[in-house]
């Protein structure tokens, strides 16, 4: 992290966390933000679920909810870039504050509740897009929807001729009763509707499933079962958790979904454990900080990892530390590339 890149993050942690995440939007609008070159190797160039990325670290949801900041994205060094949630009608999201910003934790705990300006918006900026860039959709519900299984098949079918991938997004804790499409009917029935619809699609794209890390073991394995007969392309593992075991932070009551550094045990359990149940592919993101927690997500089990919540504290510049910490740790190891390296520990996980 470069002086202008440590003055800026300290001076943003001083005001409201919203705020702040607004100011950095801005500052990547304006072309503010530092920029840097993708870093890639023979060692960190992978594929998954057909797509083809320079190094296996990606964005996360969230930081980019709609679309507004996609051609900055490409030149801070991600191997790819998922935004949203988008919802088929904007809405407005949970009442303020919803973001807390748990320093002593290097942490937060958010309860958006999938704010956001709506599929037509985000379609229109899509069809914009950098086209030397992998960049996927994190497909949300309205909260006041009648259908919201059919939304995610919606919102799909407006955007994606301008994606290279789709998430379903169950998991956010903020939604009332979203969680409950991770049941197994429920989820077998709503991931039948969006395949169906990917299906009729001129371009058919990757869909992923985006669990949470509360399941129990035989969630786990109920929604590995739906998602290996369903026809998707891979899971994320894993979205925001409702456990606030050990937080030091004095915003450790407040309701939402908590990510960070708390979540990287929890996450990487849960990813490892779903890996010995399906042969699909695994996306990790949960408490991503450093080369050393990307390398061990793989090393449990993931093709690939993403990251938002450390960029809070580490600031841009931390992407291509870890990518080039990775190409390192991989190195080290004897391992040629990601693949190879893919479940080499699991057992430390499980």
């Amino acid at each position: 992290m470069n002086l202008i890149e440590q003055i800026g993050l300290s001076a943003l942690r001083k005001i409201d966390p919203e705020a702040s995440h607004g100011l950095a939007i801005k500052a990547l609008q304006y072309g503010i933000a530092p920029k840097t070159e993708v870093y890639s190797s023979p060692r960190l160039k992978t594929s998954i679920a057909g797509l083809e990325l320079a190094n296996p670290l990606g964005l996360a949801a969230g930081f980019d909810k709609n679309a507004t900041v996609l051609a900055p994205l490409t030149r801070c060094g991600f191997g790819f870039i998922e935004v949203g949630a988008i919802t088929p009608r904007p809405q407005p999201g949970n009442p303020k504050p919803r973001l807390f910003r748990l320093t002593e934790d290097r942490a937060a705990i958010n309860r958006f509740g999938f704010n956001n300006e709506g599929m037509d918006a985000a379609a229109a900026r899509l069809a914009k897009r950098p086209k030397n860039a992998v960049i996927g959709l994190n497909l949300g519900a309205n909260k006041d929807s009648e259908d919201r299984a059919k939304d995610f098949a919606t919102v799909l079918a407006r955007c994606a001729a301008n994606l290279d991938f789709a998430t379903v997004n169950v998991s956010s804790p903020n939604t009332e009763k979203l969680r409950d499409l991770q049941g197994k009917d429920a989820l077998s029935a709503l991931l039948g509707g969006v395949i169906e619809t990917n299906a009729a699609l001129n371009r058919p794209i990757p869909i992923f499933l985006k669990i949470a890390p509360d399941l129990t073991e035989a969630e786990i394995t109920d929604v590995a079962e739906v998602a290996n007969a369903s026809g998707i392309s891979g899971i994320i593992a894993t979205n925001t958790t409702l456990d606030r075991a050990g937080l030091l932070s004095q915003h450790a009551h407040q309701k939402g979904g908590l990510s960070g550094q708390p979540l990287f045990e929890k996450s990487t359990r849960v990813l490892a454990k779903l890996s010995t149940m399906t042969d699909l592919p695994i996306i990790g993101v949960g408490g991503v900080g450093s080369a050393e927690q990307a390398y061990q997500k793989i090393r449990a089990g993931a093709s690939a990892v993403q990251l938002y919540t450390a960029l809070v504290y580490g600031g841009m510049g931390l992407v291509t530390k870890i990518t080039r910490g990775l190409d390192e740790l991989l190195k080290r190891d004897g391992f040629e590339s990601v693949k190879q390296a893919v479940g080499s520990g699991r057992s430390d996980w499980t």
